[in-house]
């Protein structure tokens, strides 16, 4: 099968289904793009109109909150209409193929099909079928890529911290099982994190092949030390089949984000996590609520940088820039 290019005209995405190979200059592009689309708080959302007269489906066939409400309020508030189509309960679930399914939906006229699945490949299987006028974008590929999140995650650290040259990042968690994880190591590698660590058990911690250059730890404590950003993942339960289900009482003890903990890393450390959470596992309630918790701004960035891809797409299919 030849090689599947993301890009359309003038070297811009056409689709985004990974970070990999996006050179950092469209990476910081998309940074700054998504920075013009934040309001201040307490002010009216800002609104464009990129995408008038577009339409936007969210395909969904896992379980979201965040990113498919982002993703639809990014459609909207650029204009375009969008609809939302719970996979599992869809025509797919009656026997309906996922390509069925996008050609019904083609035929209504969609531009973008923002796609999130539990099995590795389906949104490039969509994205070489769809008509040449039509973008996909990742909403979650399975444990391999969320795009999206990887940009928000950077763009809430550029926010936060000014740079990444200097930063030592650590992963906490189930990195193993993770999009998210691999998704932010892409960009943070693309803009020249100073340092990236990974922490997480033995049976939770990613191939060696993984995450190159990574600094890898199984003790929390080590992982910790001196760190500018400290962000915590969940245990992927929906993915862990042949690895046994690790106690949570036992898993907050020896990787549970606490305030005690919090302080060794560096007073002024953010605290990240991509959500959901669960409190009084991966961390504590006074960190997640605390100071240093940066987790709600990251909720914010992600209708921006939704927005600032969803308007870089379509400056491709004008062939202008944004």
């Amino acid at each position: 099968m030849a090689e599947f290019s993301q890009f359309g005209g003038g070297g811009r995405l056409r689709h985004l289904l990974t970070l990999d190979g996006l050179e950092p200059d469209l990476i910081r592009e998309l940074l700054d793009r998504a920075g013009a689309w934040l309001s201040r708080p307490g002010e009216l959302p800002r609104r464009g109109h990129e995408l008038q007269g577009w339409t936007v489906a969210n395909l969904f066939a896992e379980p979201s909150t965040r990113t498919r409400a982002s993703f639809e309020l990014a459609a909207l508030r650029l204009g375009a209409d969008a609809v939302n189509l719970d996979m599992m309960l869809s025509s797919r679930a009656k026997g309906e193929s996922v390509l069925d399914t996008i050609y019904t939906l083609q035929a209504m006229q969609v531009d973008v099909f923002v796609i999130r699945d539990a099995e590795p490949g389906v949104p490039e299987y969509v994205a070489r079928h769809v008509e040449p006028q039509v973008s996909v974008i990742s909403g979650g590929e399975a444990h391999l890529s969320h795009p999206t999140q990887g940009l928000l995650d950077a763009l809430t650290i550029l926010q936060y911290k000014g740079g990444f040259r200097d930063l030592a990042v650590t992963i906490v968690g189930d990195v193993r099982h993770s999009r998210v994880a691999r998704s932010a190591s892409t960009a943070l590698a693309a803009l020249g994190v100073g340092e990236l660590r990974l922490v997480a058990p033995a049976e939770l911690m990613p191939d060696a092949d993984e995450f190159p250059g990574a600094l890898r730890f199984e003790s929390f404590d080590a992982g910790i030390a001196h760190a500018d950003v400290v962000m915590m993942l969940r245990i992927q339960r929906e993915r862990i089949a042949a690895t046994p289900q690790p106690d949570l009482a036992r898993y907050h003890e020896l990787y549970g984000l606490t305030a005690a903990r919090l302080h060794r890393a560096r007073p002024e450390a953010i605290v990240m996590h991509p959500g959901p959470m669960n409190r009084g596992v991966e961390i504590s309630t006074d960190v997640a609520d605390g100071p240093q918790s940066v987790i709600r701004r990251q909720v914010t960035n992600g209708v921006a940088i939704r927005m600032a891809v969803l308007a870089h797409i379509a400056a491709t299919r004008r062939g202008c820039a944004l």
